[in-house]
């Protein structure tokens, strides 16, 4: 099931936003230092995620959420949901 996700990293004080298929395989990956960019803030924990029918759609998501470049607008997203989205 394709997913667009943010996580967060208690220890670097800052999110992750990104889309995949399987959001357990992906947050193992984030938490065993497999992704560089994310290995330094592990463990990383799940604060946002929201299904899409197809991949396209949630990386369309993700790119929109990564565009606002502001912290408040996720945290936002995150206290809200889904439905900031519609």
């Amino acid at each position: 099931m394709p997913f667009t996700y943010i996580i967060f990293s208690e220890k670097l004080n800052k999110y992750y936003t990104d889309a995949c298929i399987d959001l357990d395989r992906r947050l193992y990956e984030h938490n065993i230092g497999h992704s560089k960019f994310t290995s330094n803030g592990i463990p990383w924990t799940i604060k946002y995620s929201e299904y899409f029918d197809t991949l396209q759609e949630a990386k369309k998501w993700e790119m929109k959420i990564k565009k606002m470049k502001s912290r408040k607008y996720i945290e936002n997203l995150i206290k809200v949901g889904r439905a900031s989205r519609l």
